[in-house]
């Protein structure tokens, strides 16, 4: 299947992260290269682009795409928890850009065998990275009923937690559940059927959002990375989050509130002594999807751009 993905707020995450058309920026989530290649045609020959993927057939679609950039551009088969690793072997000590377009892409959701939609009947497998053996499979038929439950109430905010957990648990007792049709069916067993009639969306969303965190460690890895892309940064470089789901803006605007702060003291003091600087100043407010875009694209519905400089 041909790589397929729609960047949201292309323009807006482009303008507000470019400041410097010979500098270096770091895509954090290549995916199928459109952020990086709108940044390519921002850029000059002296100009670099390094696109970080754990996905194979992103890397590949990206590799493609950016074939015929003006500028330097690396491509990197990683994950971007290791993104000082990363850095220190593309030897870049300052950048003048990070970019993170956070969640699972268009691609993975419409490849059927992924098993990321809970839309297509496939094996149950959610990986990003399609070389980690851990799967949806080990998370829905390992995982101790309480610790179901936990993950999806945590990541997946889901209301019936403990009776889909029970559920679930249940219905492996008989056989292993092997495929998301069969998730699906235990869920809207497990939901009653009036919270069903009247809640909006389908069922089975925050669960599946839920095991797809679980599976490949989506918020524990957020305000390492953040962070270290923050140090990375050459005064008056950018930083640019995009987020789709409440769970990780939440870590996002958390992290670059924390930053851009001066004094951490207990108020109760009177003068400071921690000393603290700021490392940022944030950029305007959030942004969300212009109506045009809501219209044509409903993944951007629930995505939030926000934007911090390096002081």
């Amino acid at each position: 299947m041909e790589f397929h993905h729609v960047s949201v707020m292309l323009e807006e995450t482009v303008e507000g992260l470019v400041t410097d058309p010979a500098g270096t920026y770091v895509d954090c989530t290549l995916g199928g290269a459109g952020h990086s290649s709108r940044i390519a045609e921002s850029l000059t020959p002296e100009g670099r682009i390094i696109g970080i993927d754990q996905d194979a057939a992103a890397i590949a679609a990206a590799t493609e795409k950016l074939r015929e950039a003006r500028c330097r551009v690396d491509i990197v088969h990683d994950n971007f928890r290791n993104l000082e690793n990363i850095l220190t072997a593309q030897g870049v000590s300052k950048a003048d850009g990070f970019v993170f377009d956070l969640g699972v892409s268009s691609h993975q959701l419409d490849t059927a065998e992924r098993g990321f939609s809970y839309m297509q009947d496939a094996p149950l497998d959610m990986r990003m990275d399609t070389e980690c053996a851990f799967s949806a499979y080990d998370v829905v038929n390992a995982y101790e009923e309480r610790e179901l439950a936990r993950i999806f109430h945590e990541y997946g905010e889901e209301r019936w937690s403990k009776r889909i957990a029970a559920f679930i648990v249940k219905a492996r007792q008989e056989k292993p559940v092997e495929s998301t049709g069969e998730l699906v069916d235990i869920i809207c067993r497990a939901v009653p059927k009036a919270v069903r009639r009247s809640a909006g969306g389908h069922p089975a969303k925050r669960v599946f959002q839920a095991i797809r965190i679980e599976v490949n460690d989506e918020l524990g890895i957020l305000r390492h990375a953040f962070q270290v892309a923050v140090a990375h940064l050459k005064a008056g470089g950018r930083i640019a989050i995009l987020t789709f789901h409440s769970l990780e803006d939440r870590i996002a605007k958390q992290v670059l509130k924390e930053m851009s702060r001066g004094c951490i003291c207990p108020p109760g003091l009177p003068v400071c002594v921690c000393h603290h600087r700021p490392e940022i100043r944030l950029i305007g407010k959030p942004m969300t999807a212009a109506h045009e875009e809501l219209e044509r694209n409903s993944r951007s519905k629930s995505a939030k751009l926000r934007i911090g400089e390096k002081l």
